[in-house]
């Protein structure tokens, strides 16, 4: 294609991004942003036989669309349709399953270093931004890459923000790079120069040769990457169609590593998302022509009611301070960083690094809150049983978006937190059924000197007045409902499912038990193993997976109290990763729902045992 009919290609898949993220969500702003980029990579790189990494991957929907996927676009992030990050099993041209970031350099030189031992001759190109470049992987992987000196190119999309604006010295680095491109003319007439100068005996080559050392280092801002041993090239205009091309074609007959430095505008073409590319990274569907986005009617949701609490607390005690991980307002911090900017910590991507450095602010004396989703909290494992739970620090572990979280699919769904929390010694993890109770968990979890940890869904509240008093007993269970036919044992979100359960199951003369666990560690023994005893069936229900979950940690506590006489059903996710759905297909899929414990308990669907659905 000419380039002519290139930018009026770029300007369709505008209009096809926007009109189809308004109508069903998705990751608009950084879409928009790479549309000219991921043209010119396709037009210089021949995939699928040249490899094309998508960091993260929410930048991707162009890639999809100009590889055959345009017609299906209007499935994007819907139950069996496309996906919203790169997905092998959809394509040949997704190279590598992505959602986390900092991971594209470390999967291009694995790609790269297998094409080298195989004989193989085809180009691999890394595509990561700025945002993730602040994470610890993506620094291993360079520092890796300039060592192995293997033909690799990385393209830094350099936006200046991740989802929210960047933070840190690399992002007060690469401003200065922005700032100073005309640099690179001077960086070239000066080479030239050095070049034409008699070489007068090797005293005078070496002299020379240092001088232009020293004076790289004045006049180039890409000097970091050149010192890991990459080829630095830019920076260039990422909406350029033209200059993109030569470029990318210019580093593709380069040997060894090679790193553009590509500026674009996060939200291009589109007005709205680029006066607030925040809240257009990731957003639920909007008006195209205000881009006004709906506020959603009914009680707050988790995320609001910690920041709100959170506040609350820090007002009194000046020892609490909060850490997150380039997700401020996504984890509902921006008030407390708006009032308590001292005690506030964004640390970037970096989830190891907040978690680690929680426990030495710990350590001295604080009390740190660290507010992760929890799929992105996976990424501190270590940190977390080494760095606080050896140490028995008291750190505050805020788990947003924990359960399914609906149409960003496996990589974002937090379904394994408790089973990776529940093996780590000393610490406690408590899950409220509402609003209520988070509120309260997080009061008293201020007041404990031991890690803990607080997992709480995606999306609203029950409702009513957070003003209301409950009753709260730190490590018990509370007994909602009684009944001698069976006991359910629910977790989270799932406690009021149970409810509705037991009422559907009381029309059917069937009266059930409810209780609402709120510790997973330690559990409610004296409460579990009395209703074991009382029922002839307990069932657990949690918005997590089987294994290693809550249901399991209820199984080992009856196998070592000896109690074999009860029959234990468990309903959660299986062994498998969660697909793309909403989160109400999911749960209905998985059977969290009324009817489904119905059924469990019943032994029969409810149609057959009411004539209703």
């Amino acid at each position: 294609m000419s380039f002519d009919e290139l930018e009026a290609l770029a300007a369709e898949i505008r209009a096809l991004l926007i009109e189809t993220v308004a109508r069903q969500g998705g990751h608009l702003a950084p879409n928009l942003g790479v549309v000219e980029l991921t043209l010119a990579l396709h037009r210089v790189f021949n995939s699928p036989e040249d490899k094309i990494i998508w960091d993260v991957g929410h930048q991707s929907y162009v890639h999809k669309i100009v590889t055959g996927r345009w017609k299906d676009f209007h499935t994007l992030r819907q139950r069996g349709g496309i996906s919203g990050f790169p997905k092998p099993e959809e394509s040949p041209h997704d190279v590598f399953a992505t959602g986390h970031s900092s991971t594209s350099i470390s999967v291009g030189l694995g790609l790269a270093k297998a094409r080298d031992l195989r004989g193989e001759d085809y180009k691999v190109v890394a595509v990561i931004g700025d945002g993730s470049l602040t994470g610890g992987l993506a620094f291993e992987a360079l520092n890796n890459a300039g060592h192995l000196k293997t033909n690799l190119i990385v393209v830094l999309n350099d936006n200046e923000m991740s989802i929210a604006p960047n933070v840190g010295a690399l992002s007060t680095y690469l401003s200065q790079a922005r700032l100073n491109p005309t640099l690179y003319k001077f960086r070239a007439d000066l080479e030239q120069f050095i070049q034409k100068i008699p070489k007068v005996g090797e005293v005078t080559f070496r002299y020379w040769d240092k001088l232009k050392d020293i004076l790289k280092y004045l006049v180039i801002p890409g000097i970091l990457f050149e010192e890991l041993g990459f080829t630095y090239i830019g920076p260039v205009d990422g909406h350029n169609l033209r200059q993109l091309t030569q470029t990318l074609a210019d580093a593709a007959r380069r040997q060894g590593p090679v790193l553009i430095h590509v500026r674009t505008k996060k939200g291009k073409g589109y007005p709205p998302a680029e006066e607030n590319p925040v809240r257009f990274h990731g957003v639920p569907g909007f008006e195209v022509s205000t881009g006004r986005v709906p506020s959603p009617n009914g009680p707050p949701t988790y995320t609001e009611v910690f920041g709100a609490t959170l506040m609350e607390a820090a007002a009194q005690d000046d020892r609490i301070v909060a850490i997150t991980a380039a997700m401020k307002e996504g984890t509902g911090l921006q008030d407390f960083a708006q009032t308590y900017p001292a005690r506030f910590f964004d640390v970037g991507i970096a989830e190891g690094h907040a978690v680690t450095m929680a426990g030495g602010l710990a350590r001295a004396g604080m009390k740190p809150v660290v507010a992760i989703y929890s799929s992105f909290l996976q990424r501190a494992f270590d940190q977390i049983l080494h760095d606080v739970c050896l140490q028995n620090l008291p750190v505050v572990f805020a788990i947003d978006r924990a359960g399914v979280v609906g149409e960003d699919g496996p990589t974002h769904h937090g379904v394994f937190d408790l089973a990776y929390l529940r093996m780590m010694p000393g610490i406690t993890i408590m899950v409220p059924k509402d609003e209520h109770e988070l509120r309260q968990m997080l009061l008293w979890a201020l007041k404990l000197d031991k890690p803990v940890a607080i997992r709480y869904p995606r999306g609203q509240g029950n409702g009513g007045s957070l003003s209301t008093v409950q009753v709260f007993n730190p490590g018990e269970a509370e007994v909602l409902r009684t009944g001698e036919h069976a006991a359910i044992l629910a977790l989270g979100p799932m406690v009021k499912k149970a409810e509705e359960a037991a009422e559907l199951l009381k029309t059917v003369g069937i009266h059930c038990t409810v209780i609402n666990a709120r510790f997973v560690k330690p559990l409610d023994r004296r409460t579990i193993i009395h209703w074991a005893r009382r029922v002839p069936h307990l069932i657990t229900v949690e918005d997590h997976v089987l294994t290693g979950g809550f249901g399991s940690a209820v199984l080992e506590l009856l196998a070592e109290a000896g109690i074999h006489n009860v029959h234990i059903s468990r309903l959660g996710y299986p062994d498998q990763f969660i697909e793309t759905a909403s989160i109400p297909e999911l749960h209905e899929l998985y059977g969290l729902t009324a009817e489904g414990i119905f059924q469990l308990v019943a032994g029969r669907p409810l149609s057959l045992a009411s004539g209703k659905k």
